[in-house]
């Protein structure tokens, strides 16, 4: 779900930053935004997702300097409030790892997590948290430093609790029991494009559809995939599809949200993009965008009330950071 810093990505990142304009980014900062916002004090600059938990009414947000965190948003809450981003979970065995994509499972009470070794990509994990407690349900290592370089991005859940990791690096989608235990990786010819440079950032968000498949992007290539999970993944590659997108590829694209069984959120660049399907996501088109504070950079996005609001990687200010969770109006214009 996310752009994290893994890699290549890493060096996407920073020349993106270093190409904008200071006087830019004030004059964007300044100005009063189109859309509602609800912007928020943390700890630290980086904010990897962030997403919508309506029974606690609150944002769940990670952390790429590894943590989790929640903004609560009271019910008398006035327009315009800067909220507070409160510490939930700071796992000692995860020290020296970010915590990038995630995932509700309200059915299970519980919050799965992606960490990752985000410069060296030598490690790799995805754990599972109890929504009430926040204990720690468990921790289920992906990769390590034998294993060559991977960096585990984003997290779904289908609706037997199975977890499903992307690997932005190493081009293939681990699956985890609901209970931890590490069941298959899948991989397919085609989430590796012909030209290499479009395999620096690979599979990227990841979402579950209801009627029982996935839906994954490849972020430098822009690619769609369908991925039946119904009749056993990693049996057949002819289980993994392209989905052909009119006005795509979807270059540059990073979280996914699925805002209804037939419609999908982009989260990246441009800031979002609004996807539609009418065959059972065989073909989609682009049908909207929406464009927000570039300069920030758009990485994730949730749901809440019906409307979609989009995670912003980069917060602002000293010593506290102000972050922004912005409303996406979507336009066809």
């Amino acid at each position: 779900m996310a752009l994290s810093l893994c890699s290549a990505k890493s060096l996407l990142f920073f020349f993106v930053i270093s190409a904008i304009p200071v006087a830019y980014i004030i004059s964007q900062e300044r100005a009063n935004p189109a859309t509602h916002v609800y912007d928020y004090h943390s700890s630290s600059f980086f904010r990897e997702c962030a997403k919508w938990d309506d029974s606690g009414r609150r944002f769940i947000v990670s952390f790429l300097d590894g943590g989790i965190g929640q903004v609560a948003v009271p019910d008398d809450y006035p327009p315009g409030t800067v909220l507070e981003e409160v510490t939930l979970v700071k796992d000692l065995e995860l020290t020296g790892n970010g915590s990038l994509g995630l995932v509700l499972d309200r059915p299970r009470n519980r919050l799965l997590v992606v960490a990752a070794d985000v410069f060296g990509n030598k490690y790799s994990a995805v754990a599972a948290y109890d929504l009430s407690t926040w204990n720690r349900l468990f921790l289920t290592q992906l990769s390590g430093p034998s294993d060559g370089k991977s960096c585990a991005d984003d997290v779904t859940v289908d609706a037997e609790g199975n977890a499903y990791v992307t690997d932005v690096t190493g081009g293939k989608i681990w699956k985890v029991g609901v209970k931890g235990e590490f069941l298959s990786i899948i991989t397919s010819p085609l989430f590796t494009p012909k030209e290499w440079y479009k395999n620096l950032v690979g599979l990227n968000g990841i979402v579950y559809h209801p009627d029982g498949f996935l839906i994954v992007i490849h972020t430098f290539s822009g690619n769609l995939f369908k991925i039946d999970i119904a009749n056993g993944v990693g049996e057949s590659e002819e289980i993994i599809k392209l989905i052909k997108v009119a006005g795509g590829p979807l270059s540059f694209g990073d979280g996914l949200e699925l805002l209804s069984p037939t419609k999908l959120v982009v989260a990246g660049n441009p800031s979002a993009r609004l996807v539609e399907s009418s065959d059972g996501w065989e073909t989609a088109a682009v049908v909207a965008k929406f464009s927000g504070p570039v300069h920030r950079l758009a990485t994730a996005a949730t749901v809440k009330d019906g409307r979609v609001y989009l995670n912003h990687m980069l917060g602002f200010g000293y010593p506290k950071k102000k972050h922004a969770l912005v409303e996406a109006v979507f336009s066809n214009n």
